[in-house]
């Protein structure tokens, strides 16, 4: 593989959500203290999914809507941060430079109707060109659009295409083969065997290196991210930090 690395000469791993998805060890997901939690047990890099409101603050929160189905995207900074979303800035404020950031873009609907400038990627690209200089950096997102807007706006930071559950593996590698992305991240079910098309999990790492591009894997089970580390998946977005920590470090000479 050509060019800068993305995440180094080893396997490293991310903090999905902060800990992990749910409450992991007390502590809710996309809180500062999941976060700051994950990097007290020695996380690698943290993924942190992203979100515009009304008024162009960024927040952390995986789902378009509060836990009252209120949108984002039709409240204000302070109303979402008043029900206790976190501020982006509040976050980065108190991560360590020495732990990278994934930012996972949500993009909304509303995003159709905005300039490319407006759109939640739009926002966060100023952001993520800031923290480049600091820290470790990647953008990544389900939507191809949004990493067009990151292509033009922030130029320098890495992109990663992520793929839904379970979506065609095959499809997955060939469209990131083709776009202007430096990582591909699929969900694990994609890659467990199927009916429609089993490729070894060597071949489809391989496959993608050979692309030029980096392989990351989201939310696998402890036992099949062993698999993966072994296959030479160069990142995985786990939930659960403490318990993936602790299986993966019991074989200190894989990771």
């Amino acid at each position: 593989m050509g060019g800068n690395r993305v995440f180094g000469p080893r396997p490293v791993l991310l903090g999905h959500r902060g800990c992990g998805r749910g409450t992991v060890g007390g502590y809710v997901e996309n809180s500062l203290e999941s976060f700051l939690a994950a990097v007290d047990l020695g996380i690698d890099w943290v993924e942190v999914d992203v979100r515009r409101t009304r008024d162009d603050h960024l927040v952390v929160a995986h789902n378009p809507t509060d836990d009252d189905g209120v949108f984002y995207a039709d409240v204000t900074g302070t109303e979402a941060t008043d029900k206790g979303a976190l501020r982006l800035d509040t976050l980065l404020a108190a991560l360590p430079p020495g732990v990278g950031v994934d930012f996972d873009v949500k993009t909304s609907m509303e995003d159709a109707t905005r300039s490319r400038a407006r759109s939640t990627m739009g926002q966060l690209a100023q952001v993520a060109k800031r923290e480049a200089g600091k820290r470790e950096v990647l953008i990544s997102s389900f939507d191809p659009g949004a990493l067009d807007i990151a292509r033009e706006l922030a130029p320098g930071v890495p992109r990663g295409l992520l793929t839904w559950l379970d979506f065609p593996i095959g499809q997955a590698v060939a469209a990131a083969g083709h776009l202007d992305v430096q990582v591909l991240a699929p969900h694990w079910g994609s890659l467990r065997p199927n009916e429609i098309e089993h490729r070894p999990l060597e071949y489809v790492v391989e496959t993608v290196h050979n692309s030029g591009r980096e392989f990351l894997a989201w939310c696998p089970s402890v036992a099949f991210a062993q698999q993966l580390l072994d296959a030479g998946a160069d990142a995985l977005c786990v939930n659960n930090v403490p318990k993936v920590l602790a299986a993966l470090h019991a074989e200190p000479a894989r990771i």
